[in-house]
């Protein structure tokens, strides 16, 4: 069974989605590639396990407690896209990597990375927002510049503008 929630936080309006033992999607209001490869139009409006699990750990980040997102995340995308995220999970709280960085864990171009990390359903639970372009710049975020600055800054990553 899917799972639907809406939690309030300080970058607006959270949709998440979860199924009975992994969250799928967390996208802030207007993000690009919203509810990708999930038809949300049909699933019933309800907090899991998994969400309330989610709901607590977000109150908790935003406060400043920057621990990883402890559940299990089961995001859908191709076996590179996994890889990419599996890397964004491994980056702590209050350290960002660049592109490139990863491009070069990877054998792959910083371009492939940028386009992997823009596909992340599971926004701030696996932090795309830590990954800046080579010269510190924000690079992009799909939930927009002025969303990932703020999370930069709860987490007191120093980036150019």
């Amino acid at each position: 069974m899917m799972y639907l929630a809406k939690i309030p936080s300080p970058l607006g309006m959270l949709t998440t989605l979860s199924d009975d033992e992994a969250l799928v999607g967390l996208w802030m209001e207007g993000q690009r590639k919203f509810g990708r490869k999930h038809d949300l139009d049909h699933v019933q409006m309800e907090m899991s396990p998994v969400l309330e699990q989610l709901r607590d750990w977000l109150a908790r980040y935003f406060a400043g407690q920057m621990e990883p997102f402890p559940g299990l995340v089961r995001p859908q995308g191709s076996a590179f896209d996994q890889q990419v995220w599996a890397l964004l999970r491994e980056i702590p709280a209050g350290e960002s990597r660049t592109y490139g960085q990863l491009a070069a864990i990877l054998h792959s171009s910083p371009r492939a990375v940028g386009g992997a990390v823009g596909r992340n359903p599971i926004s701030i639970a696996i932090p795309c927002h830590r990954v800046l372009a080579a010269d510190g710049r924000l690079g992009g975020y799909a939930g927009g510049l002025e969303r990932k600055r703020i999370l930069l800054d709860l987490e007191h990553i120093p980036y150019r503008t």
